[in-house]
Protein backbone atom coordinates (compact mmCIF):
# COMPACT_ATOMS: atom_id res chain seq x y z
CA UNK A 1 0.00 0.00 0.00
CA UNK A 2 2.75 1.82 0.99
CA UNK A 3 4.32 1.72 -2.27
CA UNK A 4 0.97 2.45 -4.51
CA UNK A 5 1.24 5.61 -2.20
CA UNK A 6 4.71 6.82 -2.75
CA UNK A 7 4.08 5.89 -6.62
CA UNK A 8 0.61 8.10 -6.75
CA UNK A 9 2.92 11.50 -5.17
CA UNK A 10 6.02 10.55 -7.46
CA UNK A 11 3.48 10.99 -10.51
CA UNK A 12 1.84 13.45 -9.92
CA UNK A 13 4.45 15.67 -9.07
CA UNK A 14 4.58 15.49 -12.97
CA UNK A 15 1.61 15.83 -14.09
CA UNK A 16 0.46 18.40 -11.72
CA UNK A 17 2.79 21.21 -12.82
CA UNK A 18 2.37 20.20 -16.49
CA UNK A 19 -1.61 20.51 -16.37
CA UNK A 20 -0.56 23.67 -14.62
CA UNK A 21 1.36 24.87 -17.17
CA UNK A 22 -1.18 24.12 -20.45
CA UNK A 23 -3.52 26.98 -21.73
CA UNK A 24 -6.35 25.82 -23.45
CA UNK A 25 -5.71 26.24 -27.34
CA UNK A 26 -8.84 28.49 -27.49
CA UNK A 27 -8.05 28.44 -31.83
CA UNK A 28 -7.48 24.91 -32.50
CA UNK A 29 -8.22 22.86 -29.45
CA UNK A 30 -10.41 20.05 -28.12
CA UNK A 31 -14.26 20.66 -27.10
CA UNK A 32 -13.03 20.45 -23.90
CA UNK A 33 -10.41 23.27 -24.48
CA UNK A 34 -13.33 25.46 -26.31
CA UNK A 35 -15.14 25.20 -23.56
CA UNK A 36 -12.96 25.83 -21.17
CA UNK A 37 -11.87 28.88 -23.40
CA UNK A 38 -15.54 30.07 -23.47
CA UNK A 39 -15.37 30.07 -19.75
CA UNK A 40 -12.53 31.98 -19.25
CA UNK A 41 -14.03 34.86 -21.66
CA UNK A 42 -17.14 34.97 -19.50
CA UNK A 43 -14.98 35.10 -16.03
CA UNK A 44 -12.75 37.89 -17.48
CA UNK A 45 -16.48 39.67 -18.64
CA UNK A 46 -18.19 39.14 -15.09
CA UNK A 47 -15.39 40.31 -13.26
CA UNK A 48 -14.88 43.70 -15.00
CA UNK A 49 -18.40 44.14 -14.31
CA UNK A 50 -18.08 43.64 -10.77
CA UNK A 51 -15.20 45.62 -10.85
CA UNK A 52 -17.51 48.64 -12.39
CA UNK A 53 -20.27 47.89 -9.74
CA UNK A 54 -19.33 50.24 -6.83
CA UNK A 55 -18.25 52.90 -9.44
CA UNK A 56 -22.31 53.26 -11.03
CA UNK A 57 -23.40 52.28 -7.71
CA UNK A 58 -22.01 55.64 -5.95
CA UNK A 59 -23.44 57.51 -9.01
CA UNK A 60 -26.76 56.29 -8.30
CA UNK A 61 -26.56 57.03 -4.81
CA UNK A 62 -24.88 60.26 -5.32
CA UNK A 63 -27.80 60.89 -8.08
CA UNK A 64 -30.77 60.10 -4.81
CA UNK A 65 -28.44 62.65 -2.70
CA UNK A 66 -29.42 65.08 -5.37
CA UNK A 67 -33.06 64.46 -5.48
CA UNK A 68 -35.66 65.36 -2.62
CA UNK A 69 -38.71 63.03 -1.32
CA UNK A 70 -40.64 60.92 -4.54
CA UNK A 71 -38.22 61.58 -6.57
CA UNK A 72 -35.32 59.64 -5.62
CA UNK A 73 -34.82 55.73 -6.24
CA UNK A 74 -32.03 56.07 -8.48
CA UNK A 75 -30.27 52.95 -6.66
CA UNK A 76 -33.66 50.92 -6.28
CA UNK A 77 -34.28 51.32 -9.65
CA UNK A 78 -30.63 50.60 -10.89
CA UNK A 79 -30.63 47.79 -8.41
CA UNK A 80 -34.12 46.21 -9.81
CA UNK A 81 -32.63 46.65 -13.27
CA UNK A 82 -29.47 44.07 -12.29
CA UNK A 83 -31.63 41.58 -10.66
CA UNK A 84 -33.89 41.51 -14.09
CA UNK A 85 -30.79 41.91 -16.19
CA UNK A 86 -28.98 39.09 -14.47
CA UNK A 87 -32.24 36.75 -14.64
CA UNK A 88 -32.90 37.87 -18.36
CA UNK A 89 -29.23 36.92 -19.17
CA UNK A 90 -29.03 33.37 -17.64
CA UNK A 91 -32.51 32.30 -18.68
CA UNK A 92 -31.46 33.98 -22.09
CA UNK A 93 -28.11 32.15 -22.53
CA UNK A 94 -29.50 28.43 -21.40
CA UNK A 95 -32.24 28.68 -23.88
CA UNK A 96 -29.12 29.64 -26.22
CA UNK A 97 -27.44 26.43 -25.10
CA UNK A 98 -30.45 23.93 -25.99
CA UNK A 99 -29.05 23.85 -29.69
CA UNK A 100 -26.88 21.83 -28.25
CA UNK A 101 -28.21 20.70 -25.64
CA UNK A 102 -26.82 17.64 -23.73
CA UNK A 103 -23.75 17.87 -26.13
CA UNK A 104 -20.13 18.51 -25.45
CA UNK A 105 -20.33 21.91 -26.92
CA UNK A 106 -23.72 23.41 -24.89
CA UNK A 107 -21.09 25.06 -22.22
CA UNK A 108 -19.26 26.90 -24.69
CA UNK A 109 -22.71 28.04 -26.01
CA UNK A 110 -23.95 29.30 -23.18
CA UNK A 111 -20.48 31.00 -21.57
CA UNK A 112 -20.01 32.57 -25.06
CA UNK A 113 -23.43 33.75 -24.49
CA UNK A 114 -23.14 35.23 -21.17
CA UNK A 115 -19.54 36.61 -22.19
CA UNK A 116 -21.25 38.69 -25.18
CA UNK A 117 -24.28 40.02 -22.87
CA UNK A 118 -22.03 40.64 -20.27
CA UNK A 119 -19.26 42.80 -22.68
CA UNK A 120 -22.81 44.37 -23.98
CA UNK A 121 -24.40 45.15 -19.70
CA UNK A 122 -20.42 46.76 -19.68
CA UNK A 123 -21.02 48.94 -22.25
CA UNK A 124 -24.74 49.92 -20.63
CA UNK A 125 -24.17 51.09 -17.69
CA UNK A 126 -20.78 52.82 -18.67
CA UNK A 127 -23.22 55.02 -20.80
CA UNK A 128 -25.57 55.61 -17.89
CA UNK A 129 -22.34 57.35 -15.52
CA UNK A 130 -20.55 59.12 -19.07
CA UNK A 131 -23.90 60.23 -20.06
CA UNK A 132 -25.25 62.11 -16.80
CA UNK A 133 -21.86 63.49 -15.97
Amino acid sequence: MLKVFTLCLFLAGFVVPALADDQPDCENGSQAELNMCAYNDFAKADKELNTLWPQVKKFAVDGDAALEGNDKGYVKALLASQRAWIAYRDGQCELYGFQSRGGSMEPMLVSGCKAQMTEARIKELKSIIEVNQ
